[in-house]
């Protein structure tokens, strides 16, 4: 899904990297901003900006983001 199928023209995804991140240029961004209005959380590769884009249903986020809290999913 690119980023125009969900988003709308006066409401753009401001991007971050979470602060678990190295830096270490193996992160993703997410745009949580657009889950209210829109039921997703737009998810993009933070080395290819103008790439592709996934929308995640918010309530697929939310409950990945509980996994990887409650240790769920091992390190890499």
């Amino acid at each position: 899904m690119t980023e125009g199928h969900f988003v709308m023209p006066e409401q753009r995804p401001q991007w971050f990297t979470s602060s678990y991140s190295s830096n270490g240029g193996a992160c993703v961004e997410v745009a949580v901003n657009l889950a209210p209005s829109q039921g997703i959380v737009p998810v993009r590769d933070s080395k290819v900006v103008d790439g592709p884009v996934v929308g995640v249903r918010t309530a697929a986020f939310s409950a990945f983001v509980a996994g990887v809290r409650a240790g769920t999913f091992p390190a890499a």
